[in-house]
């Protein structure tokens, strides 16, 4: 198979490894009430390892990315689910909820990260060309897991008690994650020579990771995905209950994230392609605009019409986004520290997605409502947007004619 025709194979493999990956994570809401049912543990404790999660996610998302960039995207993402698969095997073991958020928490939440910025690294070096869309599709993968694996979690927990369960999640973790992982390969680039690779810029030759990581390219892309993650994170997680507080039943409520969720997955593809034809830039600050003004929707949103018109637009806009600062790494920083650059800007989003679980349920707590959630998300969203017009790539110059060959 000729390089160009594999880079899709390690697209399909990405885009496969994240939905399952990502899946078993997000299963939690699902076995939330049944686990306080059978052990008793508070759902707010319950509740808590996915925050744990987020910040173990946050923190370990640059040490896998530099691992990646030292020994290649297959070892990483092995490991990653070598580890993941043992620890959800391990959640059916469990006797007391400290054991229960540590292991959900720091490790399945510390194996997620193994996943995203060395798959993301890994496709944007085997593009070239259709770079946005490809980084989109793997994104478009991992936006599969509400539509694929939360249903599983739900007909698993149907049929058997949520040890069991977890259980074999595990086990179908570990007989797909597996394999798949050594279809990744580093790209071509980095195979044939620890230099230089094409399509990086003069000037980055030379860059070393501390060079990268203060430069004003990098700490601008890292701010604008923490405030763009912070305004989406509360809507995510707190609009079904918000519904639900405006008298929309709860099953019914149920279904503004799933619309959230399959407008996403047109967003993920949609933005990729544009990305591609009108620059990835200028595409994310039109999109962060857009979210700001989407999380505001929610605070007028009173029926289950106007929830699911908000519902359509803000999971286009959020989930299409995503994907486009991977693009604008590749486009600014070396092939060589693919890892750990967007290991670094994934650290800063997962910071910004763990504030909503928490900062919506402490203005709920002292309001009584979630209004003022929709009102900062807006802010925050209009920061985020006012943070990526700053950014400034580095020069724009031709490759020198022995590079470029």
């Amino acid at each position: 198979m000729t390089e160009t025709s594999y880079r899709w194979v390690i697209v399909a493999a990405g885009g496969i490894l994240g939905c399952i990956a990502i899946g078993c994570l997000f299963s939690l809401p699902v076995f939330i009430v049944p686990i306080n049912e059978a052990t008793g543990w508070s759902r707010t404790g319950i509740s808590a390892a996915m925050t744990i999660a987020f910040i173990s996610m946050a923190l370990g998302s640059m040490g896998w990315g530099i691992l990646s960039d030292r020994y290649g995207p297959r070892i990483v993402v092995l490991t990653g689910s070598v580890l993941l698969a043992a620890s959800l095997y391990a959640l059916g073991f469990v006797t007391s909820l400290p054991a229960f958020q540590f292991i959900y928490g720091i490790l399945i939440g510390g194996s997620m990260a193994a996943f995203f910025a060395p798959m993301m690294a890994t496709v944007t070096g085997w593009f070239d060309t259709h770079r946005g869309l490809a980084v989109s599709l793997v994104s478009a993968g991992m936006g599969m897991a509400p539509v694929t694996m939360s249903p599983l979690a739900a007909w698993l927990i149907a049929n058997h008690d949520w040890r069991t369960s977890y259980q074999i999640m595990a086990v179908l973790a570990a007989v797909t994650l597996i394999p798949l992982s050594f279809f990744l390969r580093r790209p071509p680039a980095l195979e044939a020579t620890a230099a230089a690779a094409p399509g990086d810029l003069p000037e980055q030759h030379g860059m070393t990771a501390r060079e990268a990581l203060t430069s004003y390219p990098f700490i601008i892309l890292a701010l604008t995905n923490f405030f763009c993650c912070a305004t989406h994170s509360g809507p995510i997680f707190h609009t079904v209950s918000y519904a639900m507080a405006c008298g929309i039943p709860a099953l019914t409520a149920v279904t503004i994230y799933s619309v959230e969720g399959i407008a996403g997955m047109a967003g993920r593809l949609g933005f990729g392609v544009l990305a591609d034809r009108l620059g990835a830039k200028n595409l994310l600050a039109a999109g962060l605009l857009i979210q700001a003004f989407g999380a505001l929707g929610y605070f007028y949103s009173t029926n289950l019409a106007a929830f699911y018109s908000v519902a359509a637009l803000f999971g286009f806009v959020y989930a299409g986004t995503m994907p486009l600062y991977a693009v604008l790494v590749r486009e600014n920083f070396p092939l060589r520290m693919m890892g750990t650059i967007i290991g670094g800007t994934s650290m800063a989003g997962s910071l910004g997605m763990a504030t909503g679980p928490l900062f919506g349920g402490w203005i709920f707590d002292t309001t009584g409502n979630y209004g003022w959630l929709y009102i900062a998300c807006f802010g925050m969203g209009i920061g985020a947007f006012l943070i990526a017009m700053m950014f400034r790539p580095f020069p724009a110059q031709r490759q020198p004619d022995a590079v470029a060959a």
